[in-house]
């Protein structure tokens, strides 16, 4: 097999890459951790509101209040996410990337699937990621508890260092081709 000399140019997206693996890694266990005390909690807290409210203004009418919160969001929710997709449209027509608008729909998302799920604590924050003003205030608390936590993560101190990689820089070396085609 002949050797080859070959060029690799290294890109800022192969070194953004590995510094949001490590960001993915640090946020995946605390969400983890989160997700299964909501998993366990929350349906016991739903229960207990759901026989209180029945009790108070009896079964049927408690039902009703399910399905009619079920209902509502649905309407909002096909409300909501045609006009998210309007926008993302248009600002992929005029050449710019639809952020707000893909944020916008993951919680479009979840208060879609809260709102299907049975009880009013879980329809409370469906409610709350449904409704545009509500939505607006949950997404820019968000966003600004997210910046302030890059900005002081090893994540923002290990892209600053590795700035110098995406100005064209080029290494060098030697690859050789197998018989099945591979790089060796």
């Amino acid at each position: 097999m002949e050797r080859q000399p070959v060029n690799v140019h290294v890109t800022a997206m192969a070194v953004t890459a590995t510094g949001i693996a490590d960001l993915a890694t640090a946020f995946g266990s605390i969400i983890m951790r989160v997700l299964f005390v909501l998993f366990i909690l929350v349906p016991i807290v739903e229960m207990v509101v759901l026989i209180k409210v029945g009790q108070a203004i009896g079964t049927l009418w408690t039902v009703g209040l399910v399905l009619l919160t079920a209902f509502l969001g649905i309407n909002i929710l096909r409300q909501q996410g045609l006009s998210t997709l309007s926008r993302a449209r248009w600002r992929v027509r005029s050449g710019q990337l639809p952020v707000q608008e893909m944020l916008t729909g993951i919680l479009l998302a979840v208060g879609g699937a809260l709102l299907l799920t049975p009880g009013f604590i879980t329809d409370t924050f469906g409610f709350i990621c449904l409704l545009p003003w509500s939505r607006h205030w949950l997404l820019s608390h968000l966003l600004g508890r997210f910046q302030n936590f890059l900005s002081g993560s090893d994540f923002k101190k290990k892209t600053d260092m590795d700035q110098h990689w995406q100005k064209n820089t080029t290494i060098e070396g030697e690859f050789q081709r197998r018989h099945d085609g591979r790089l060796d």
